[in-house]
């Protein structure tokens, strides 16, 4: 049974952080249009000079504001991001799917799309293509970063040490005791060229080239890939496929607010 002394003493602990959220968004909205001083945030908002001060401070040095000079702030980069990160992730298939249509069209195999979500791939979306292959995965399933060919396109900008976590964490999904040394080569060549394949980490039979999406502040927020099996993917075509899923994706990632 709950006990109503302990209920009400976090309702007492959680008041003074409630209102200091309150007041920092009412802030946020105060310099919504244009810069303002401290002086014209207070009135604005009814809060004294100096709680505007401290929660400007604050708001500042997490990058939800910016000093557009000594005596005026503006929303902050931190708000931009955040912004630009909720509307990939909203609109991402919506903005990707007739793009995606047209490239299951020309190539016949089966499409992807993905994104990275608490450090696994999640599928968001799926296009079967018209060959007789089955591809197990499917929307909302999740797979390994390390041995998809989409997980490593998320992860092309990600720094040697985190590639270093990573294989240490999963290289026993790698076929054939890959070495970390060739882990790492494998992914610094994925980087210099702008896409990745799976060549039959996941499943043996199994191939596929992808290519990440970047969003307009140029990080990547998701990959497309096209899958087939060995029969209908010989590394030859899987050379050729490069430049056309790299540039479907350069499509989505302009649709995104990217400069490709």
């Amino acid at each position: 049974m709950v006990n109503p002394i302990d209920v009400a003493e976090d309702d007492k602990e959680r008041a003074p952080r409630s209102q200091t959220l309150v007041r920092g968004l009412e802030i946020l909205d105060a310099v919504a249009n244009q810069p303002r001083t401290i002086a014209e945030i207070a009135t604005m908002t009814g809060l004294t000079y100096s709680t505007v001060h401290r929660i400007v401070s604050v708001l500042l040095e997490r990058r939800y504001l910016k000093a557009e000079n000594p005596r005026e702030f503006a929303l902050g980069a931190r708000l931009i991001e955040l912004g630009f990160a909720a509307y990939s992730r909203t609109d991402l298939v919506r903005v990707s799917r007739a793009r995606l249509e047209g490239l299951a069209r020309e190539t016949r195999d089966t499409i992807h799309l993905a994104q990275l979500d608490g450090g696994e791939v999640s599928y968001l979306d799926k296009l079967r293509g018209t060959r007789p292959v089955e591809i197990s995965s499917r929307i909302g399933g999740r797979k390994p970063v390390i041995s998809t060919g989409v997980g490593k396109a998320l992860i092309l900008d990600e720094p040697e040490s985190a590639l270093l976590r990573l294989y240490q964490r999963d290289h026993h999904l790698l076929p054939g005791n890959m070495s970390e040394a060739d882990w790492l080569a494998q992914m610094a060549a994925y980087r210099a060229g702008g896409y990745a394949f799976d060549l039959g980490e996941d499943e043996p039979s199994i191939r596929c080239v992808a290519a990440p999406l970047r969003d307009a502040m140029g990080r990547i927020v998701g990959a497309i890939s096209v899958s087939s099996t060995v029969e209908y993917m010989a590394p030859e075509r899987m050379r050729d496929l490069v430049p056309e899923v790299q540039r479907v994706a350069r499509e989505i990632s302009s649709d995104l607010g990217a400069r490709v």
